[in-house]
């Protein structure tokens, strides 16, 4: 692996994108649990769309309007669906009391389901992938596609640590503001109004 990649993998990862949002947004509301759970189900989002890069599906995709279009719209549909919840404090990233362990609330589930979606239904990513790994490795090398593959596998742990990093930050400035309900209902609405402006950004791109 080349600094070149970790580079561009850090950059990539810490630029703020809809997972990047939804794991602070969950560290915001619920707390350090919910904003790792969250990084967590984003990393795992990442898998189907390395999946399709390194099988040449993601030519597949890229070549067919219908199927990039179909994810596309479900992705906005989602953004749209996860900011009417924020707005209205309601739904997986409702803002609620610390949990002394682990899986002590009940929405773990639902907020690693969600992580996983936001990344999954962004037919974005499969394209990033199809493109970003061969830059390191020559397609046409012997054992190019399991080298990709780790490549890929790096790209996912620098992804969870970088989330996770942004899920412990979003938890320690919660503890400033959990007690204030105005200034919660505020930051609710700032990042459905973010989400809003990701699904419109989701809705204009094209392949």
């Amino acid at each position: 692996m080349t600094p070149e990649f970790w580079v561009a993998s850090v950059v990539v990862t810490a630029t703020p994108g809809t997972g990047a949002l939804f794991t602070i947004a969950a560290g915001l509301a619920r707390g350090t649990w919910a904003g790792l759970i969250a990084a967590v189900g984003c990393t795992f989002g990442i898998v189907p769309h390395l999946a399709l890069a390194l099988t040449g599906a993601a030519a597949l995709l890229a070549a067919s309007p219908l199927a990039f279009a179909t994810i596309k719209w479900l992705g906005v549909a989602y953004l749209v669906y996860l900011a009417w919840g924020m707005w209205r404090q309601t739904g997986v990233l409702a803002p609620e009391a610390d949990q002394a362990a682990p899986g002590g609330s009940p929405s773990v589930g639902r907020v690693i389901g969600s992580a996983v979606l936001v990344n999954l239904l962004n037919p974005k990513l499969t394209i990033f992938f199809f493109v970003f790994l061969p830059m390191f490795v020559n397609p046409a090398a012997d054992g190019a596609v399991l080298r990709m593959a780790g490549l890929g596998l790096v790209f996912m742990a620098i992804t969870l640590v970088v989330f996770a990093g942004y899920g412990v930050c979003a938890s320690w400035l919660r503890r400033h503001v959990i007690g204030k309900p105005a200034v919660m209902r505020w930051l609710g609405r700032v990042f459905a109004v973010t989400f809003v402006l990701l699904a419109a950004m989701l809705a204009f791109t094209h392949q």
